[in-house]
Order: C-alpha cells, then sequence, then structure tokens
C-alpha cells in the first residue's frame, strides 16, 4: 500500500466518522455507558435498602470510579479527536452492564422482589469478596494446583496415543476398539473405581481429569494423523526421510490444527470434572467452597464463586487461544475466543 492509498483511506475514515449520526457517536463512544454508571452509583446511594446491607457505599463508590473513568475517556477522545477502539468496541456493553446492574440492585436489595437468600444482591457479591477473599483465592489455588496437571496429562497421554493409533496400524488395530469404547464414557462415571483405585481422593480427581481431557485429544489428534496426504510423505521419502523425521516434521505439524481443538475440547471437559470431583473428594477448591457455601445457605459465596471459576476459566482458554495463535500463526484469526 502506497502513502497515498494511506491517506486516502485515513480521510475515508474521518468522513465515515464524521457522518455517523450523533446518537450511534453516543453509543459508541462511552459517553452513555459513563452517565448510566453514574445514575447507577446515585440509585445504589438514594434508594434506601431493605435490609442493612453493609457494602452499599462501597457499591455506590466503584460504580462512581467506572463512571469517572469512562468520562475521562470520552473528554481524552474528545481533545485528541482520536477514536479508542477498545472503548468503542465496549461502549454498547458498558451500557447494559449499568443497566442490568441497575435492574438488579432494584429487584433484590432494594424492594426484594427476588426472595433472599437464594437471589444474592450486589451488596452481598461484593461483601464476599472483601471479607472471604482469602479463602476464595485459596480455593482458586487449589483448583488450579488440580486443574492444570490433569489437564496436561491427559493432553500428552492423549497426544501420544493419537500420533501412535494414525501412524501406525498395529497400534490402531488394538488402541482404536478401547478409545471406542471407553472414550464416549463420561469421566464421571469412573468415579467410584477412581476413588477405590486410587490412594488419595487428589491422585483420583487428577486421573478424572486427565481422563476427561485426554479422549477428545486423542481422536482429533489421530484424525489429523490420518488426513496428512501420502504425497507428502512420498516427497519427504524421495529425499531420504526415515519414519521418525516423518513423524515428527510430516504428520505432527499437520495435525497441529486438530490437536489445539482437542485442546480445547478436552479443558472444556476437564472443568466439568473439576467441579464434580471437588464437590465429592476433595477438600479445598471451588467446587468444595460452593458446596459448602450452599450447605451453609450462602447463596452470595456460591455466586461468587461462580464468577471466580468463569474468570479462571475463561483466562485459560484464552491463554491456550495465544499459544494456538503463536505456534499456528498462518491459522491466526480462523478461530476466535
Amino acid at each position: 500500500m502506497t502513502i497515498a492509498d494511506t491517506q486516502r483511506l485515513t480521510v475515508s475514515r474521518k468522513r465515515l466518522l464524521v457522518g455517523t449520526p450523533a446518537a450511534t457517536r453516543l453509543w459508541r463512544s462511552g459517553t452513555l455507558a459513563s452517565i448510566a454508571w453514574g445514575l447507577a452509583a446515585a440509585l445504589t446511594a438514594l434508594v434506601p435498602d431493605s435490609d442493612d446491607f453493609e457494602r452499599t457505599g462501597l457499591a455506590a463508590e466503584l460504580m462512581v470510579v467506572v463512571a469517572v473513568i469512562l468520562l475521562v475517556a470520552v473528554i481524552a477522545r474528545a481533545i485528541t479527536r482520536r477514536s479508542i477502539p477498545a472503548l468503542t468496541r465496549a461502549g454498547p456493553w458498558l451500557l447494559a452492564l449499568a443497566l442490568g446492574l441497575s435492574v438488579w440492585e432494584l429487584v433484590t436489595a432494594k424492594f426484594d422482589y427476588l426472595p433472599r437468600p437464594f437471589f444474592a444482591s450486589p451488596q452481598a457479591l461484593l461483601e464476599v469478596f472483601t471479607d472471604d477473599w482469602r479463602r476464595l483465592g485459596e480455593s482458586l489455588l487449589r483448583s488450579l494446583a488440580l486443574l492444570l496437571p490433569g489437564y496436561a496429562i491427559g493432553v500428552i497421554a492423549g497426544f501420544l496415543t493419537g500420533v501412535s493409533v494414525g501412524w501406525s496400524r498395529i497400534v490402531g488395530y488394538w488402541v482404536h476398539p478401547l478409545l471406542r469404547l471407553i472414550g464416549p464414557l463420561p469421566a464421571t462415571a469412573w468415579l467410584p473405581i477412581a476413588f477405590f483405585a486410587f490412594p488419595t481422593s487428589h491422585s483420583a480427581s487428577t486421573f478424572l481429569i486427565a481422563l476427561a481431557s485426554g479422549f477428545p485429544v486423542a481422536v482429533l489428534t489421530w484424525s489429523g494423523v490420518a488426513a496428512v496426504s501420502t504425497s507428502y510423505y512420498d516427497i519427504a521419502r524421495t529425499m531420504g526421510a526415515s519414519n521418525w523425521f516423518l513423524v515428527r516434521k510430516v504428520a505432527v505439524p499437520a495435525a497441529m490444527p486438530s490437536v489445539f481443538v482437542g485442546m480445547f475440547m478436552g479443558l472444556g471437559a476437564s472443568f466439568s470434572v473439576l467441579v464434580v470431583a471437588e464437590m465429592l473428594g476433595v477438600k479445598a477448591g471451588l467446587g468444595w467452597y460452593m458446596q459448602w457455601a450452599q450447605g451453609w445457605a450462602a447463596y452470595g459465596n456460591m455466586y461468587a464463586a461462580l464468577l471466580v471459576m468463569a474468570a479462571m476459566c475463561s483466562t485459560l482458554i484464552g491463554l491456550l487461544f495465544r499459544v494456538r495463535d503463536r505456534l499456528l500463526s498462518w491459522q491466526k484469526g480462523l478461530v476466535k475466543w
């Protein structure tokens, strides 16, 4: 692209921005979102609570902070006349979050339309994060300490199994029926056997997570290796490549897109097994924390643990996508998260 083309593209973008309706600019710039967060803060602080909530003032202050940050961003954009892409994309969502938080505040903390303690107010969740953050943090670390080793073992075992089945007919003859028999069973179905066969609940839970994550990796790795065109092998053999070279430099690289699909599926399956394993046998973790909170009817704690678990799962999937985009740069952007 030449300099003239770049200048024309910049001019066209400015014209497009100028020609954008004022309502749309307010919607995307964050102005309406800033106003909405300010109104949500006023609603939280000024409308009387139906009960004594200790964190109402803190909740209102946090909303004011969000409103001020958005207002500063809007002013900076107006002064510099440069758009903020992240704010433009998130503007509608920020507005929707403020409105949703206001409705949530009204139906729980202000007017008790939803019965307590089953439906916690925003102040109740905030109180959990301010008062019980140590236990929540410890539970998060325990869940990660259980999830990551089990997932890593499952991915490695599934990858090696998939490559072996896809490459060797002999291995495929013996292993394929086992995969078809054992793989489709839910990992949680093996709970009684796992807790009997392994000496501790931690090792049994690690095995279940590895089993849940290993099967999709094995199947999709096998499919990826089996789908490699034989012409690639023929060309490499004419240049003197050994079987080990064919596996490392031809079969595995060609199968990597399928491998990552299996890793994504295995990660999702491992989250489900993690919660069940922690509820049944492990003495710490987010699943254990949710069961403990439910037993004491502390539903605010349970919802807080759900939020932490959602953030953990989303972060891990995002990191896996970053690894995928780095290793498979030629496929970057085809699959997004």
